[in-house]
């Protein structure tokens, strides 16, 4: 990558945006990052039925299990987040990408069923080294994308980003349980390996800083420091509140397809399908939701108005499971759908938003920060969600899940007096 000498270089994102069509580059890039990795910490959980058959799991166990992919994430987010500041963005995603293949190839060679009770070891601990590398994808793909598209872009760009997240998810839900119930899962770990590979091609072909114009990096080197991200409240009020509203959505992922097997006899055809349409229509809503605030402003109007929604259809979900014997499929498909849709719609506006407000110099400790809050309620989540429906059941569940948007109503910001 190429530097100016002499001159302190300041973030991508301070960087005058030039409208080159190599910035679509550089988000196809980001967006195959992120749709490899969600294909792990998406994916994995959909074949949460086979996983618990062929694992001989308990349902504590299989919390236990895709809680500590989530760790694994949530551990590393922040320092990812902050290397990625003092590296850039090329050296992060290309040693977590690698990194992540190489804990996949150790779940074939030694985590796979039949490999008798040490399998079960091996699959925790390569899950949460998997999640613990490739979270890197997360924070310096936001950079990245923050340094090369300009201000009125931004929410869009971010959002098609975020779109990598329920696509490849959704490509998971399509084919992973399918792939693990008749291949079984050497193939799946295989599968994932491969697009963590074939993400890194991208990232060494296309991924390259931003150019800079001499006089924004004069301006940049003369300007005073911002205050650390991390000791803003604003800042954490924001990467709180993002981690908090991921609590229905995984609730929704990781155990959605067992609740619609249990409460509402579904096939794993019917779940597979279901749980994609999750994930397309959050693709689609992401994308929307991001040109939207593009042009109207009030991103966090628009987060609290997710959050409040997000409360209402997974109250509206618990209503359903209470009279589970009197409410057919369809309706809890229905509401199901939904309710995943809008609760997985405001991702790439919140990251645009964090990134806005923590600076250009610290984009990636921002967003590392975001990400932790993200999976460390992955990973309490996975644990919560047994030991609820245990205590009341999916009523529980949901109902639960939905007070926790609720607070996030109260924890986001409220919209400043001019447009964001």
């Amino acid at each position: 990558m190429n530097t100016l000498p002499a001159v302190p270089s300041p973030s991508p994102v301070t960087a005058l945006q030039v409208a080159s069509p190599h910035r679509w580059k550089v988000l196809a890039a980001g967006v195959a990052a992120n749709a490899s990795f969600a294909a792990v910490f998406s994916g994995i959980p959909v074949t949460s039925l086979v996983l618990r058959s062929d694992y001989q799991l308990s349902n504590a166990q299989l919390g236990w299990v895709l809680g500590l992919l989530s760790l694994g994430v949530a551990l590393g987010e922040l320092p990812w987040g902050l290397l990625t500041d003092r590296l850039g963005d090329r050296k992060v995603l290309l040693a977590g990408l690698l990194g992540c293949s190489v804990a996949l190839g150790l779940l074939i060679l030694n985590a796979l069923p039949g490999h008798g009770t040490a399998a079960y070891g091996w699959l925790c601990g390569g899950l949460m080294l998997a999640g613990l590398l490739g979270g890197s994808v997360n924070g310096a793909s936001g950079r990245a994308i923050m340094g090369w598209f300009a201000d009125g872009e931004r929410g869009l760009a971010m959002s098609i980003r975020q779109t990598a997240v329920p696509l490849g998810g959704g490509a998971g839900a399509l084919v992973l349980p399918t792939l693990a119930a008749h291949t079984g899962f050497g193939a799946v770990y295989g599968v994932l390996m491969a697009a963590c590979l074939g993400s890194v091609a991208l990232v060494l072909l296309w991924l390259r800083e931003p150019p800079v114009m001499p006089h924004v990096i004069a301006s940049a080197a003369s300007a005073a420091p911002a205050a650390p991200a991390l000791r803003r409240l604003l800042v954490w009020r924001l990467a709180l509140g993002i981690g908090l509203l991921c609590a229905p959505q995984v609730a929704l992922i990781s155990f959605g397809g067992i609740f619609l097997h249990e409460v509402g006899q579904a096939g794993l055809l019917a779940i597979s399908v279901l749980l994609t349409l999750v994930q397309v229509g959050a693709a689609v809503a992401r994308i929307a939701s991001g040109r939207w605030t593009d042009r109207r402003g009030r991103r966090r109007a628009y987060l609290r108005t997710c959050a409040l929604a997000s409360a209402a259809l997974f109250a509206l979900l618990g209503g359903l499971a209470s009279h589970a014997m009197s409410t057919s499929l369809f309706w809890l498909a229905l509401v199901l759908v939904v309710a995943g849709v809008v609760v997985s719609a405001w991702h790439g506006v919140a990251y645009t938003e964090l990134a806005v407000v923590a600076g250009p110099a610290q984009v990636g400790t921002a967003l590392g920060l975001g990400n932790s809050c993200v999976f460390l309620v992955f990973f309490l989540c996975a644990q919560a969600v047994p030991l609820l429906l245990q205590w009341q059941g999916w009523q529980a569940v949901w109902l639960g899940t939905a007070g926790v948007a609720l607070l996030v109503w109260f924890l986001f910001p409220p919209p400043p007096s001019s447009p964001a």
